[in-house]
């Protein structure tokens, strides 16, 4: 099965349109995470980017690349941004917001594991074609607390990972601001925040779901 991204994608929320410019992506922000994968707590947010063809909409079927053995599923909340510019405190950081949604970070794990130890970049292991399955977009507005969003992902009914945003060590609203110092925000960008514990294994005919009480539900089937 080859894989076409569509140049046409795009994001309505709340009668505007945002065409996906940068995928961020927010790695090591849940404690239990952390420690599954015997890493060391950050001091500063691990930010990394995908491309923005890294998407997928939900309901297509993802490929397993051929360039790694163990791709393991890290479900996440994920925001868009709606304006452009830089928050210059974290009180104005959610004023960033336009849409919050679910998405997945594919990770390739034995990919990165070699990589670490080199000391080399995560690309190979995170940045490829189909890593970035995501959810359609809610309206932010005051019946989302971006502290306390609850989510989970769930492989052939079993559920593998559950989490809330509460537990993340950097907030959503931290990050925003953190990565302001950095980037200047553009319409379109897109921030992956991080996973919670119980990252695992996923194997071609599995049908992977996720889910927040708060978002929605979307699904994607796992192929060969």
């Amino acid at each position: 099965m080859d894989y076409n991204w569509s140049d046409s994608m795009q994001f309505i929320v709340n009668h505007s349109v945002y065409t996906p410019v940068r995928i961020f992506c927010i790695g090591q922000n849940y404690i239990a995470h952390i420690r599954e994968l015997k890493n060391e707590v950050p001091d500063e947010p691990v930010v990394f980017q995908k491309p923005f063809t890294s998407l997928v909409l939900p309901g297509e079927k993802v490929k397993i690349p051929t360039h790694g053995k163990n791709l393991h599923h890290e479900v996440e909340v994920v925001v868009l941004i709606g304006k452009e510019g830089k928050a210059y405190s974290v009180d104005e950081a959610s004023s960033f917001v336009a849409g919050v949604s679910l998405g997945l970070d594919l990770t390739l794990r034995d990919v990165q594991t070699a990589l670490r130890k080199k000391g080399l970049p995560w690309e190979a292991a995170k940045a490829f074609e189909q890593s970035a399955p995501i959810g359609e977009f809610t309206p932010f507005g005051d019946h989302l607390d971006l502290k306390n969003i609850s989510f989970e992902c769930r492989v052939n009914g079993e559920v593998r990972q559950k989490g809330n945003t509460s537990n993340m060590i950097f907030s959503i609203e931290m990050l925003i601001y953190k990565m302001s110092k950095i980037w200047r925000f553009r319409p379109g960008d897109v921030i992956y925040t991080g996973t919670p514990e119980g990252v695992a294994p996923l194997n071609p005919g599995d049908k992977i779901t996720i889910f927040s009480p708060d978002i929605g539900e979307f699904e994607w089937e796992i192929v060969s």
